[in-house]
């Protein structure tokens, strides 16, 4: 929750290489409903294939370690006081996905290709950047390009990293972000408001002025109470409208608890920084990842066995890049399919909700516009008859039409005509 009091009164007097070498042991949707993200205003099924997340919070909280630790080419700087990162950098982040290597040995696949996305670091936000402090207004700015919101937030304990407020408090910190991510919002509202009331319009452009106008006054409304734009409903008409402003609350966010190695193994569950946070996201309806920056970093300096080694005497299964792919991809509303063959496999990104031939779009806009029919199999079924030729046999190889939602892990083949 937004400080929704502070909030009003100041709106009224101002108006994916696997970074830690783990793979995911469970499916990307295992245990989460994913957001529509096909109805967050993407223009098309290809613009899933170029999401971007940024990775946001305040001062020394880890986030160049994280983002260092979990893109395959971070070189973010990391050090102990505010402001060490100034441009944004950005990585490229595969996408750990068991079910891969076991469809590759299946069909003796010379490669494999999993899915990626974009991470980007955006420097540390204080309070007051929503009015300039900290370069705030060049960093916010580079929040808005972006499709995502990972707020890392600091759950740990330590005399030798100084807390830029001077203390740490995990729901103090995400109140300071949120508050001005909110007023970012709001100052932007104001002036596309005043905007649009401004020159003669055609009836058609009026009509659409003024659907905006209320969409974004019910927005401003919800940031003046202490939500973000994200809890406003609004259709597919009134996203295209606003999307141009490119509201950073309404975009999907997860928090990253950035704990110590010794609350890995129970996910921070005595750890009262993560007992607050995970209090406070439940309020706004958010995940809350848990990862350890430092653990990370270290993970990416071990050979493949022994991290996952390391992984385990931890205690845990996977490490903070597949906790955090996972929640992310809830928040963003992704689904993974696949395709399979001698020549490769490969996985693929789309929104929960896509049609066969909007999935197929990911791959060539031709599969899109000459869809006939997607041959299809669900995972756990072509591991059970390894593979296509025997499902077909089997009669568990489906032939579906255009009208088919296409499900988490499927596996399809396309038929098209050019």
């Amino acid at each position: 929750m937004i400080l929704g009091t502070k909030l009003g009164a100041v709106a009224r007097s101002t108006r994916v290489a696997l970074g830690s070498r783990s793979t995911l042991a469970t499916p990307l949707h295992q245990g989460i409903s994913p957001a529509p993200c096909a109805n967050r205003g993407f223009r098309s099924s290809t613009a899933v294939q170029s999401l971007q997340t940024a990775i946001v919070g305040l001062p020394n909280v880890g986030k160049s370690t994280l983002f260092n630790a979990i893109v395959q080419n971070g070189k973010a700087a990391s050090a102990n006081f505010p402001f060490c990162t100034i441009e944004p950098n950005s990585g490229i982040v595969t996408v750990p996905d068991d079910r891969l290597q076991v469809l590759a040995e299946i069909s003796k696949s010379k490669d494999i290709v999993p899915t990626t996305f974009e991470f980007v670091d955006v420097a540390g936000l204080v309070k007051g950047a929503s009015n300039g402090e900290g370069l705030g207004n060049q960093f916010l700015g580079n929040i808005r390009t972006t499709d995502a919101i990972v707020q890392v937030i600091r759950a740990f304990d330590d005399d030798d990293v100084i807390h830029v407020s001077g203390r740490v408090s995990s729901v103090d910190d995400a109140d300071i972000i949120n508050l001005e991510l909110a007023l970012a919002d709001l100052g932007q509202i104001e002036k596309r408001l005043d905007k649009l009331k401004k020159g003669k319009k055609s009836k058609e452009e009026q009509e659409k002025n003024e659907m905006e106008a209320a969409a974004l006054t019910r927005i401003q409304q919800a940031l003046e109470a202490g939500k973000a734009a994200r809890t406003v409903e609004l259709d597919k008409e009134e996203l295209m409208l606003i999307k141009s402003l490119g509201l950073i609350t309404l975009k999907p966010m997860i928090y990253a608890a950035n704990v110590p190695e010794d609350d890995l193994a129970d996910k921070g569950a005595n750890n009262p920084y993560v007992q607050a946070l995970r209090a406070r996201a439940a309020e706004e309806g958010l995940e809350v990842a848990i990862v350890s920056a430092k653990v990370e970093s270290e993970l990416m300096e071990l050979p493949k066995e022994e991290a996952q080694e390391w992984l385990e005497a931890l205690g845990v299964k996977d490490g903070g890049l597949a906790n955090l792919i996972r929640a992310t991809y809830a928040a963003l509303g992704l689904r993974t399919y696949f395709t399979t063959g001698e020549k490769e496999t490969r996985a693929w990104t789309i929104c929960s909700g896509m049609t066969a031939p909007q999935a197929a779009g990911t791959i060539h806009s031709d599969f899109e516009k000459g869809f006939i029919r997607a041959e299809t199999i669900a995972y756990d079924d072509f591991v059970k008859v390894k593979g296509y030729s025997a499902a077909k046999e089997a009669g568990m190889l489906r032939s579906e039409g255009k009208e088919y939602v296409v499900q988490e892990g499927d596996v399809l083949l396309f038929r098209f005509n050019v």
